[in-house]
C-alpha cells in the first residue's frame, strides 16, 4: 500500500494505492485479504466497524464441514445434498459443490492460523448436529465460534502486516466504462476523505437485515451497503426477498431486542413452549422437533404468537433449565452470560423469552459461482454480500464455512487479476462524482432527520415484509417506501464534535431504501410459499418459481434459471416435507 495526499484534491483527502482492496473486515473480508497477501500482492482492507467487532464475531453455533470425525459416513456430497434440499431447490448447485468440497480445507486453514476448536478426548475436532443436517458436521468453539474465527483471522492478518483501515466508510465504488478501479469514502471520526485506487475490489460489506425493526444485527451494520455499492457500480441483486428470520431473538431490553440466542441451545436439547406450556414443535415438525430447520421453527413461533398462544410480550419460551448445569456452562457459556448481563436471568433455572428476528440475507449481489466475480469487471462479492449458496433456507453453520471457502478462492482470483493488469483504469469524472456526492450531503440542511427515516423503513419492512407476506401488504409497503424516498430529498446532515456518524447514517439510509425496494419488488414477484418466504395469499410451493429472482433498478425483477443438480448429489436428497408448515 502507498499513501499520500493528492494534489488539487479537497483538503485532507488521502490517496491510497493498492493491488487489491477489500471492503469489509468481517470473516469473509479478512480471509480474502489474507489469501491475497499470501499470494504476494499488496492488499488493503477497510471497515466501518473496528476489526475485532465485525458482525462475524456474533456468530455463535458453529461451522460446517464433512470431516467425518463423529460420523465417518458423512461426505461432501451429503453436505451438498442437505444444503440444496433445505434451500428448497433455489441454491446454485455449482456454488454448493464448491463450498462442500472446499469445507475441510477451510477448517484446516483455521487450524493452521491457530484456531481453538472444541475437541474430543482423543484430539479429534468435535462435531454436533445442527437442524436438518444428516450427520454431525458442525464444528465449534463453545457457543462463540464466530468470535473465535474473527480473532483467528485478525491475528493472521496482523502477522502478515495487512493494512486495515478501521472506521473508514466507503460511499461509492469508482468505475470507468464498466471496470472498477477503486473506491471513495471518509473517516467516521474526523471526516478525512479517502481516494483508494485498486486493480481489484472485493465487496464483503454484509447483508441487509438491519432494515427490519427486530434484527440480530447491531445498530449500524447490515444496512444494505453491499447492495447499493454494487448496484450503483452496475451490478445486480439476486433473491433479495429470501431473508432468514432466526427463531430465537430476545425481546427485552428494547435496546437489545433481536440479540440472538444461539441455535446451539436447541441443538443441546433446549425445548420450545408456548404460553400454555405446550411443546408446540410437535404440531409443525414432529419428527425433528426443535432440531427442525430455521424457517420452520421461526414460522412455528410466529404462528403460535399470531394465533394468541404467545407470551404477553409477544414471544415464546425456550427452556434449557432441565439440562445439567455443567452442560450449559461448557456448551452454552455465551448464552448464559448474555442473559445474565441483559436480563439478570439464570438460564440454568428459568426459560428465555424469544421471538423470530431478521437474521440473514440469503440473497445478495449476483456473482458467478466459480470465482464470485460480479457484472462489474474487477469487482467481486463474498460472504453475506453475495448470493447463490443458501436459496430459500440457509442451514445453520453454512455461512461461516462459506466465508472461509470463497474468501480463499476470491482472494486468489483478485490477486491474479491484479497481477495481470497492464494499464490500470482511471476516471477523473468518477472521482469527482464521489466527491460531489459527499459535498452535497454535507451541505444539506433540510428538515428531515435521517435516523427517523431509517426507523420509518424498518417499520414498513416489519409491517409488510416480515415472516408472513401478502400482495396487499407488499404493495402498501412499496407505497410507503415511495413516500419515504420523497422525504429523503429533504434531509439535513449535521456532523459534530463526536464525528461524522450523521453523514454515515445518510448513506446507510440510501442503502436501506434501495435494499427495501429490491426486497419488496422481488417478494411481490415470488407468488408462492417456499422456505423463508411465506405468502399468506399463495400458501403452496409453485414449481414454476423454482428460479432465482434477479433485481436491478433499470429492469426490475427478472427470472433466472437454476442449473440442474448433479446426479451424485441428487441421489442423496430426500423430498422436503412441508407437513404442518402453517402459513398463518
Amino acid at each position: 500500500m502507498t499513501e499520500k495526499r493528492t494534489p488539487g484534491s479537497p483538503r485532507g483527502e488521502r490517496l491510497v494505492t493498492t493491488a487489491v482492496l477489500v471492503i469489509g473486515t468481517g470473516g469473509s473480508g479478512l480471509r480474502a485479504a489474507i489469501e491475497a497477501a499470501e499470494q504476494g500482492v499488496d492488499v488493503v482492507a477497510v471497515g466501518k466497524r473496528p476489526r475485532q467487532d465485525a458482525h462475524t464475531s456474533l456468530a455463535a453455533g458453529g461451522i460446517n464441514a464433512a470431516l467425518g470425525t463423529m460420523d465417518p459416513a458423512d461426505t461432501w456430497q451429503q453436505h451438498a445434498a442437505d444444503t440444496i434440499k433445505e434451500s428448497y431447490l433455489l441454491a446454485d448447485p455449482r456454488t454448493v459443490q464448491i463450498v462442500a468440497q472446499g469445507a475441510e480445507e477451510g477448517i484446516r486453514d483455521l487450524e493452521r492460523y491457530g484456531m481453538n476448536f472444541a475437541r474430543e478426548a482423543d484430539g479429534r475436532i468435535s462435531q454436533r448436529f445442527f437442524g436438518a443436517h444428516t450427520f454431525r458436521r458442525t464444528a465449534f468453539a463453545g457457543d462463540y465460534t464466530g468470535l473465535e474465527i474473527q480473532r483467528t483471522l485478525v491475528d493472521r492478518a496482523e502477522e502478515l502486516r495487512i493494512p486495515i483501515l478501521d472506521t473508514v466508510y466507503i460511499t461509492r465504488l469508482l468505475v470507468d466504462d464498466g471496470t472498477v478501479f477503486g473506491a471513495y469514502g471518509f473517516d467516521l471520526l474526523d471526516g478525512t476523505r479517502y481516494l483508494i485506487r485498486a486493480d481489484a475490489v472485493i465487496l464483503a460489506a454484509g447483508g441487509h437485515n438491519r432494515i427490519w425493526r427486530r434484527t440480530s444485527s447491531r445498530r449500524d451494520e447490515n444496512t444494505g451497503d453491499s447492495f447499493r455499492l454494487a448496484v450503483e457500480a452496475g451490478g445486480r441483486i439476486r433473491d433479495p426477498e429470501l431473508v432468514q428470520f432466526h427463531p430465537s431473538g430476545i425481546i427485552e431490553p428494547e435496546d437489545a431486542a433481536g440479540t440472538l440466542i444461539s441455535e446451539a441451545a436447541r441443538g443441546e436439547g433446549g425445548v420450545l413452549r408456548n404460553a400454555l406450556g405446550e411443546r408446540f414443535m410437535e404440531r409443525y415438525d414432529p419428527e425433528r422437533m426443535e432440531l427442525s430447520t430455521r424457517d420452520r421453527v421461526a414460522l412455528a413461533a410466529f404462528t403460535e404468537i399470531a394465533e394468541g398462544r404467545g407470551t404477553p410480550r409477544g414471544g415464546v419460551w425456550l427452556d434449557v433449565s432441565h439440562l445439567p448445569r455443567e452442560t450449559i456452562m461448557s456448551r452454552l457459556p455465551r448464552v448464559y452470560q448474555t442473559m445474565l448481563e441483559l436480563q439478570m436471568r439464570d438460564i440454568t433455572k428459568e426459560p428465555m423469552e424469544i421471538a423470530p428476528t431478521a437474521h440473514y440475507s440469503m440473497g445478495g449481489v449476483w456473482v458467478h459461482p466459480e470465482d464470485h466475480r460480479t457484472d462489474v469487471d474487477g469487482l467481486y462479492a463474498i460472504g453475506e454480500a453475495s448470493s447463490g449458496l443458501h436459496g430459500a433456507n440457509r442451514l445453520g453453520g453454512n455461512s461461516l464455512i462459506e466465508l472461509l471457502v470463497f474468501g480463499r478462492i476470491v482472494g486468489r482470483a483478485a490477486a491474479s487479476r491484479a497481477r495481470d493488469i497492464e494499464a490500470p483504469r482511471r476516471s477523473a469524472a468518477a472521482v469527482e462524482q464521489a466527491r460531489s456526492e459527499i459535498d452535497a450531503l454535507l451541505a444539506a440542511d433540510g428538515p428531515e432527520n435521517v435516523r427517523a427515516l431509517q426507523r420509518a423503513i424498518r417499520d414498513t419492512m416489519t409491517a409488510h415484509a416480515g415472516v408472513v407476506r401478502d400482495e396487499e401488504g407488499l404493495r402498501a409497503g412499496l407505497a410507503e417506501l415511495d413516500a419515504i424516498e420523497a422525504r429523503m430529498r429533504a434531509v439535513g446532515i449535521h456532523p459534530d464534535l463526536a464525528g461524522f456518524q450523521d453523514l454515515a447514517h445518510a448513506f446507510d439510509l440510501r442503502s436501506s431504501a434501495l435494499a427495501a425496494r429490491a426486497t419488496l419488488e422481488a417478494a411481490l414477484e415470488r407468488r408462492e410459499t417456499r422456505g423463508c418466504h411465506n405468502r399468506r395469499d399463495y400458501p403452496e410451493l409453485d414449481p414454476a418459481l423454482q428460479v432465482n429472482l434477479v433485481w436491478s433498478p433499470g429492469t426490475g425483477v427478472v427470472r433466472e434459471a437454476i442449473p440442474p443438480v448433479p446426479e451424485e448429489i441428487a441421489a442423496l436428497m430426500r423430498e422436503v416435507d412441508t407437513t404442518g408448515k402453517l402459513v398463518e
